[in-house]
Formats: structure tokens, C-alpha cells, sequence
């Protein structure tokens, strides 16, 4: 089971994500974000970044110079689009780098109907949390929302997911929709403050979950 970690801010827990066997550390490009990254890690910072995880930019309804910039100082693997980014946005970003899209998912989502148009121009799906304002909300999301969906792509599964988890994780697994599920996706229930993780907590989740 692959696990991004996002929301980082400290360079010296990148690497220890990466010693960890973490897959994806996702970087926050949202200025209105507790967790954005600029804050604390120039780009210069984040580009110095090297080993064998693959860093992530979050984007929220950024332009496409923006991201490209971005992508090209800080060296990213893959973007994140978490905003209202349209198919053909999503498709420009994907000219140049690697795209998951991210959707927040509502109780009357028709996720099919949803995603059906970013299929060509996206590489990788991430679901979350429906909930006021752009990026995570930290808020458990119902993942049963996502039964009787074919999704048909690799996706992340986000919203809320917290260490006490594992079962429930390992039971969402075994779903017939879960055969596309790419990686998890953990943020604010692994921090003692925004932006910085309690790594005891980040390493024993990651211990555990891949077993599954």
C-alpha cells in the first residue's frame, strides 16, 4: 500500500518520510493554507530535496504559470489540482507533468458523472472530503460513497484518515472499487500543528498499513 504524507513543511521530515519507505510528500502551494509551504521552505529548499520519495504540489485554482513555476523551482514529480480546475486546465498541466485531480465528494455525488470528463486528462484521481472552502477539511470521508463506483484510474484515498484506521483501511481493501485505490493519503491527524507531523505516529501507521 503506497502513503503520501502531505502538508509538508520541514525539510528534515521529508527525509525522514523518505526513510520511512513513504511514497509521496505533497507540498502545499495554497497561500491561504496553514500548512503552505512557502512559509517555512523556499523554493530552493524544496528543490535540494532528492531520495526516492516523489514530491507532490498542491495547487487550488492556481495558473497555469503559477504551477509550471512551481513544478520547474522546487522540482516536483507530480501536481495536485484541489480547486475548480477545469478538464482542459487539468489537460495544459498535463502536457508538462504528471496530474491528479482531486474531488470532494458530497452525499448526492454521482462520482462517475463527476470524474467522467478528466479521464484523458488526468493521470490519477485523490477523493475527499465535501466541506466549506478549498483543500482537505481534515473530516472523515464516507468512503462507502465511493461503492458501486468504477472508477477505472488509480486513486488516492483522503479525508480524515487517522491512526486508529488500519482496519477500517484494510477493510475498504477488499471492496470491489478499492481495485483501483493507489495510495492513501494522510495529513492533520498525524500533526502536533499544522504543518508539522508527529513522526512516531506517521511511522507506526506506516508500519502497519503496509502489511496490508
Amino acid at each position: 500500500m503506497r502513503i503520501k504524507v502531505c502538508g509538508m513543511t520541514r525539510p528534515e521530515q521529508v527525509y525522514e518520510l523518505d526513510d520511512m519507505g513513504v511514497d509521496f510528500a505533497g507540498f502545499i502551494f495554497y497561500p491561504k493554507s496553514p500548512r503552505y509551504v512557502y512559509k517555512t521552505m523556499p523554493s530552493t529548499e524544496i528543490k535540494k530535496i532528492r531520495g526516492k520519495i516523489n514530491k507532490v504540489g498542491v495547487f487550488v485554482n492556481a495558473t497555469v504559470d503559477e504551477i509550471l513555476r512551481a513544478v520547474d523551482e522546487c522540482g516536483l514529480y507530480l501536481v495536485q489540482l484541489h480547486g475548480d480546475e477545469s478538464p482542459r486546465f487539468c489537460e495544459r498541466i498535463a502536457d508538462y507533468v504528471s496530474v491528479i485531480k482531486a474531488f470532494r465528494i458530497a452525499e448526492d455525488d454521482n462520482i462517475e458523472w463527476k470524474i467522467r470528463e478528466y479521464y484523458d486528462v488526468a493521470d490519477m484521481f485523490l477523493f475527499d472530503t465535501e466541506g466549506a472552502g478549498y483543500g482537505g477539511t481534515g473530516k472523515k470521508f464516507k468512503w462507502e460513497l465511493l461503492d458501486g463506483s468504477n472508477i477505472r484510474k488509480p486513486f488516492f484515498l483522503s479525508g480524515g484518515i487517522e491512526p486508529g484506521d488500519v482496519d477500517r483501511i484494510k477493510e475498504f481493501t477488499e471492496r470491489p472499487v478499492a481495485k483501483d485505490l493507489f495510495s492513501l493519503d494522510i495529513n492533520s491527524k498525524f500533526e502536533t500543528i499544522p504543518g508539522v507531523k508527529d513522526m512516531e505516529k506517521v511511522r507506526e501507521f506506516v508500519k502497519q498499513v503496509k502489511k496490508i
